[in-house]
């Protein structure tokens, strides 16, 4: 199974250098750059994020899909940095712009995303939010079946994709992996759900996801643990496989369910805990 992967370089800006203590003296040391990025639509402004610098346009681009805003990319005239290089901020905004006889509604933003401040006790259950979502995002179904080798390759990618981490030992990961075992996309960010942004916006990008993508992916690889957004971006892309090295949310579980996400955690090789829908890998069970 082709599992290759060029270990890239970090990308410009994603690592700062700072003065530390350590045993007792003053040391250089590498930290992950952590900066806001404001995501425009048309101009104005939609959602902030605290991303690392890189991919910026495929980060904009996945969450705009993700979110329901954009329906694919045939939906973008083009995606650009706002100011001139040198200017200070460059670089912490996007605009997207709508293509030629279209309009992006951001309205159709769900409600209590990440990047709007909301209240422990809002009063709006689990069962709601994944019913709000599932009228949007159709079940995936059975499809082929995905062998349990291919989430461990994709784990494999996930360890040798990480340059920034490697430095730093600051940032999370994601992998999409197709269903030969090749690499699609890989990205680093200070927040996993921006690193899945990033790769969902690059496979939209390359056509290997949204309606019209000929082959999607078969399996995201997150680092950390598996949330209800990693859950919901995975379906939003159509991606039946989500796996990482840590455990999930009980949310997470139940949305995998309901949208016919397969959901594997605490990854090792091909030993794996199933939370959801184990019958794509062969299992009985969940």
């Amino acid at each position: 199974m082709e599992t290759s992967l060029k270990r890239a370089a970090a990308p410009a800006g994603a690592v700062a250098e700072r003065t530390v203590l350590r045993n007792g003296g003053a040391v250089r040391d590498a930290l992950a750059v952590e900066e806001p990025l404001e995501i425009r639509v048309d101009g104005e402004r939609l959602a902030t994020t605290m991303r690392t610098p890189g991919a910026d346009g495929d980060l904009a681009l996945g969450f705009l899909f993700a979110e329901g805003i954009i329906a694919g990319v045939e939906d973008v005239g083009t995606v650009i940095h706002c100011g001139r290089p040198g200017e200070e901020g460059y670089g912490n905004v996007m605009d997207v712009r709508s293509a030629a006889g279209m309009r992006i509604d951001p309205e159709r933003i769900l409600e209590g995303r990440r990047f709007v401040p909301v209240s422990a006790a809002c009063g709006v259950c689990g069962r709601l939010t994944i019913d709000h979502l599932m009228e949007r995002i159709r079940p995936l179904p059975a499809g082929e079946p995905v062998p349990p080798a291919l989430v461990a390759a994709g784990m494999e990618l996930l360890a040798r994709s990480q340059p920034v981490f490697e430095r730093t030992g600051g940032l999370h990961a994601a992998v999409l992996v197709g269903r030969d075992g090749a690499p699609i996309a890989a990205a680093e960010d200070v927040g996993r759900h921006n690193a899945v942004d990033k790769v969902v916006g690059a496979a939209l990008r390359a056509g290997r996801a949204g309606p019209r993508a000929a082959t999607a992916p078969a399996l995201l690889a997150v680092s950390g643990r598996a949330g209800f957004e990693i859950v919901q971006k995975a379906a939003a892309a159509g991606v039946p496989v989500v796996a990482s090295v840590s455990a999930p949310s009980s949310l997470a579980a139940d949305l995998a369910r309901a949208a016919g996400v397969t959901l594997c955690g605490f990854v090792r090789g091909e030993r794996m805990n199933v939370y959801a829908n184990g019958e794509r890998l062969g299992l009985t069970g969940p």
